[in-house]
């Protein structure tokens, strides 16, 4: 059996993705399940989070988000038996690749995955529902009425934070990157309250969202990055369409919550001092922490079923290209590494 790996060259170089031919598979242990993977969704692997918790290796197994069938289950597995179909995020130390047709993987990282749901949205669907539900509801705390401003509402993750913002009742706002986008999450129903294209740059995100809430400002923010610095500064074309720190802190509303990808972000005195005037605060969202952290076990596993219920009753529609052959995982991976895929990409066996 062949699984996909990545290789680590030297500091600045690309990453290159390689086959790599396994042995046999070692015997299933106590808490092991042996799952004949379906479906892989392919994620940005992060490799400074790797090096800071100690994970790194010369070859990295590529692919986490798998769904599948169980084949065989050790002795003291009591959630699974043979023939059920699965899904899961393989963790971050993980020595298997999803992107192989046979792997072992612990109980406590799958969950049933329904029978209306194919195998392809619910591998492509799981990390940005636990992503979306990290935000909303740990980090967050979504409820009717709030209004929710989504970042690049038309990425996978955004569509997702939409999705789940609407079904618990707040008004969302979105920014689009490209005209293509806009007429995209135009077309999204429930409709969203607003659309703000920022391809062209002229269109001031903050007093969009001041106007659209009556001057109260929006209470939670998912960014999809942040500028930190100025224009001048700014080299990268995508870096363009951001909205600067100062912008998301005008548009907060009092006692606002603004959820970052940014983990550089730095707040100068003057930024602090506006979030204190507001009552309003910043918070990281690393969905990986579900897997850091085995106290947590039981949410992150209510967290995947509620995902799977939501696909299967239609709440989460997913942004899924089309479904790759494992022989085009390689050149996919690449597209995915680069940050240039703008759907879901998700390998089918």
């Amino acid at each position: 059996m062949k699984g996909l790996y990545c290789q680590q060259n030297s500091p600045g170089e690309e990453m290159t993705f390689i086959f790599q031919e396994r042995e046999n598979l070692p015997p299933t242990r106590d808490n092991d399940v042996k799952v004949q993977v379906r479906a892989c969704a392919l994620s940005w692997i992060d490799t400074k989070l790797l090096s800071e918790i100690k994970l790194e290796k010369e070859l990295l197994p590529v692919g986490r988000e798998i769904s599948g069938v169980v084949l065989e289950v050790g002795r003291k597995v009591t959630f699974f038996q043979p023939d059920d179909e699965v899904v899961g995020i393989l963790p971050l130390d993980s020595e298997e690749s999803g992107l192989c047709e046979v792997i072992l993987v612990h109980e406590h990282y799958l969950v049933h995955k329904p029978e209306k749901v194919c195998w392809v949205e619910a591998a492509g669907t799981v990390r940005d529902g636990v992503r979306a539900y990290t935000a909303l509801h740990y980090l967050s705390q979504v409820s009717p009425g709030k209004t929710v401003l989504v970042m690049d509402g038309a990425s996978p993750f955004g569509t997702i934070a939409i999705q789940l913002a609407q079904h618990r009742g707040a008004k969302v706002i979105s920014t689009a990157y490209s005209p293509e986008d806009k007429q995209y999450l135009e077309r999204l129903r429930p409709p969203v309250a607003r659309v703000i294209d920022v391809s062209n740059g002229k269109i001031d995100v903050a007093e969009s969202c001041l106007e659209e809430t009556g001057g109260l400002g929006v209470d939670i923010v998912l960014d999809a990055g942040v500028k930190l610095y100025s224009a001048e500064d700014e080299s990268t074309s995508k870096s363009q369409l951001l909205p600067h720190k100062h912008d998301i802190i005008t548009l907060l509303g009092v006692g606002g919550r603004w959820i970052t990808t940014e983990k550089n972000l730095q707040l100068d005195p003057p930024d602090s001092h506006s979030l204190f005037l507001k009552g309003a605060s910043v918070s990281f969202l690393n969905d990986e922490i579900w897997n850091l952290s085995n106290i947590q076990q039981g949410k992150y596993l209510s967290i995947l079923e509620d995902i799977m219920e939501k696909l299967s009753s239609s709440i989460f529609r997913p942004q899924l290209d089309e479904p790759i052959p494992l022989y085009e995982a390689k050149v996919s991976m690449e597209i995915v590494q680069k940050n240039q895929a703008r759907k879901r990409q998700v390998i089918q066996f």
